[in-house]
């Protein structure tokens, strides 16, 4: 991002609340291409990371500058980051300053906006138009509204899920995984106890993953791999298509026009996306995507098919011959990440 290029890599200390009622901790804040990564200052193990697009200040020129990630269904922010460091926090309001700029500015083109979608109506008729009004909203969405879709979509999917397991070790264990892929499109990665085959992704480059791949797989190649390959699924189906087509017409002219989408359009979402059938992606771009990032296709491989017959292609063109060049997970991050759903 070129609003943060004389920033790069930036790091200062903070204070962290991972929630309301937690108390504020020392962090290591680093400032990387995409994100802002939390981290121990002892151990040097990252906490969580936030996606830049989704940052909010809280209080506009005080410092102490206080910040978070989002907020929680009753408006209250869900983790608040504290900061007193001069460039640290202009590094931020950078970033922030130039996503304002570049989203879509609708209450200058609402009136062209609603007439240029009439004459469509007109022209076109009703059989064309959803479609093509939901392909073009997706199209120009900028990644904080996806990623604020793909909370919402979360939110109703818990119905279904349960809430997402939250043990400590194993949530910075997904933290470290994430950072690890996030060059690949992910963003944040949840396990859940039910309803999720083996995983789902949602906008935002959220990663729903099932109890069971942690659970039972003895390698974090093979749950990498999983996450790795829905994201690319992802990136070719768009999941924010699937939640505008469940939303409605009148729900994406309202997204597209005021850059909101109600709660209650995503309401019942979970029954629709969890119904749908999940292709494997493309071979070929599969191992693009192992190869960008430096993970071995063959676990994942032989996963899937322990035979190998319908995953041969993955394991004996595997960019790095059944060995990936750095271990995704450490032992010990691994074994939090097993034990996440324990509490």
């Amino acid at each position: 991002m070129t609003a943060v290029d004389k920033y790069e890599r930036l790091e200062c200390m903070g204070l962290w609340r991972n929630s309301a009622a937690a108390q504020l901790r020392e962090v290591v804040v680093a400032l990387r291409d995409a994100t802002l990564i939390l981290s121990d200052p002892r151990s040097g193990m990252a906490l969580t990371h936030w996606s830049l697009p989704s940052i909010e200040r809280l209080n506009t020129g005080e410092v102490p500058a206080l910040f978070t990630a989002g907020r929680l269904d009753d408006g209250t922010p869900a983790e608040v980051l504290e900061l007193d460091d001069a460039d640290m926090i202009a590094a931020i309001d950078t970033v922030h300053v130039a996503i304002i700029r570049r989203r879509p500015h609708p209450g200058r083109l609402r009136g062209v906006m609603v007439v240029s979608v009439l004459t469509l109506v007109a022209c076109l008729g009703v059989l064309w138009l959803p479609g093509a009004m939901i392909r073009h909203t997706a199209s120009v969405l900028p990644e904080s509204t996806r990623v604020q879709i793909g909370k919402m979509a979360l939110q109703d999917m818990v119905r279904l899920t349960g809430s997402p397991c939250d043990a400590d070790l194993g949530r910075r264990a997904l933290g470290t995984l994430a950072l690890h892929l996030s060059n690949e499109g992910v963003a944040e990665i949840d396990v859940v106890r039910d309803g999720v085959a083996v995983t789902r992704g949602l906008p935002g480059g959220l990663v729903l993953v099932n109890r069971k791949l942690v659970e039972t797989v003895e390698d974090p190649e093979v749950m990498a791999g999983y996450v790795l390959a829905e994201s690319v699924r992802s990136q070719t189906e768009d999941p924010v298509i699937a939640v505008l087509r469940h939303a409605g017409l009148l729900a994406t002219l309202k997204l597209l026009t005021t850059g909101s989408l109600a709660p209650e359009a995503v309401a019942l979402y979970a029954e629709s996306l969890l119904k749908q059938p999940q292709s494997r992606p493309d071979d070929e771009r599969l191992l693009e995507r192992f190869a960008q990032a430096k993970l071995s296709s063959t676990a994942y491989a032989r996963a899937v098919d322990p035979s190998g017959e319908t995953t041969l292609a993955l394991i004996e063109a595997d960019p790095f011959k059944g060995k990936s060049p750095t271990a995704i997970l450490d032992d010990n991050d691994w074994v939090g990440l097993q034990d996440i759903c324990a509490g």
